[in-house]
């Protein structure tokens, strides 16, 4: 079988391009042919001002990529959907994350129709977190481009029914897939000096870029939290700033908790994702709004507990009481599951729980539900 993923992998950093390589590699060991077909221009500057997209990362080897597509040259998209339809895939795959990509991504799939292909999207998010990413009526154009979707949590999939309220097309539910390529497994003391950190100390992780919905801010207020200090807790922040990085620096200062926050906010590139995991006790994800992420399939694959909020998919991904603590995003609540966790001795029953989740969330799984599509 001939397989094309349309969407974003290198040079381009972050989930998106490692979930995209990590589903190439997956069909590869299948035994399909696999071509990545990904953009030349994928955010134009103004979107992420100052910000690099672009991974110093070394190609990965042995995938096919294909860098054709400019999100916002409409010439790009013709030709992108002729070169798709010209190599007569029988599965195109497109990641769909951003309405902004809508006219992009829907105006390739419409070209690259053809008898014997079918297009499937797989669906982070229909409805953006913000406004300017854009709305419903471009999510609406690329739900019409394609055969079928797989959603990766049932939040996204009851979305669908805004714009498929009739079922015409099929969708299914297949939670995010492991990040499983990140490395080695290492002993807490070799990641904690790799990073530079002493062993007696407690470490809370918080991962991935640094963007407004994902609450850091309430992460930072929960810190605060006297019992930290008594605990021996801290909070190691490990990713980019997407935006404004002033607002956090001034409430880390305001709050008085410089002593209690390790901040490490350059990229993380690939080869050291495992010292961070590794080294932590507990991976909070404090978000505000989310459907899923792939902050929780990292997590599971080192086999760290985790503390989300009650928002999008989350719940649904970290069972509470079984593989973490699911509060609501309230500062308070997060605190307070933070002492729980640490002052119950939670972390060797949660992380039991871990290793049993895990094995619902193969790649093959994965590739199953687009192939059933």
């Amino acid at each position: 079988m001939k397989v094309i993923i349309l969407g974003t992998a290198w040079p381009y950093r972050g989930g998106l391009s490692a979930f995209n390589e990590r589903l190439a590699r997956q069909y590869q060991a299948e035994g399909h042919e696999v071509e990545i077909v990904t953009f030349t221009l994928q955010y134009p500057s103004f979107l992420f001002p100052g910000k690099t997209q672009y991974s110093e990362e070394p190609a990965p080897e042995g995938l096919k990529i294909t860098r054709k597509l400019n999100a916002i040259n409409p010439f790009s998209w013709l030709s992108t959907g002729r070169y798709i339809k010209k190599q007569k895939p029988d599965i195109v795959i497109t990641k769909f994350w951003l309405p902004f990509m809508a006219p992009a991504l829907g105006t390739v799939n419409r070209l690259c129709k053809r008898k014997g292909t079918k297009r499937i999207s797989i669906l982070d998010n229909l409805i953006p977190h913000e406004k300017r990413f854009g709305d419903k009526k471009f999510a609406r154009y690329f739900v019409k481009s394609i055969d079928g979707m797989v959603a990766m949590s049932k939040s996204v999939l009851a979305d669908v029914d805004i714009f498929d309220p009739q079922h015409l097309k099929p969708r299914v539910f297949c939670p995010h897939p492991l990040y499983d390529h990140y490395g080695e497994t290492l002993t807490r003391k070799e990641a904690l000096d790799l990073i530079g950190l002493r062993e007696n100390q407690r470490y809370v992780l918080f991962f991935g870029f640094i963007r407004d919905y994902k609450g850091l801010d309430l992460l930072f207020d929960a810190m605060a939290d006297e019992r930290m200090t008594q605990l021996g807790v801290k909070l190691i922040v490990a990713g980019e700033f997407y935006g404004d990085s002033k607002p956090y620096m001034e409430q880390i200062k305001r709050l008085d908790i410089s002593d209690r926050v390790v901040m490490h906010t350059d990229f993380i590139p690939d080869h050291e994702v495992n010292r961070y995991f590794c080294a932590a006790d507990l991976v909070a994800q404090p978000y505000k709004s989310a459907t899923q992420s792939g902050v929780t399939q990292i997590a599971f694959h080192f086999e760290k507990p985790m503390l989300v909020t009650d928002v999008g998919g989350l719940p649904e991904i970290v069972p509470d009481g079984k593989v973490g603590f699911v509060v609501k995003p309230d500062a308070q609540q997060i605190a307070d599951a933070i002492v729980r966790y640490f002052s119950e001795n939670w972390q060797e029953r949660l992380t039991e729980g871990v290793r049993e989740e895990k094995k619902k969330y193969a790649w093959e799984n994965m590739t199953n539900a687009i192939n059933n599509l």
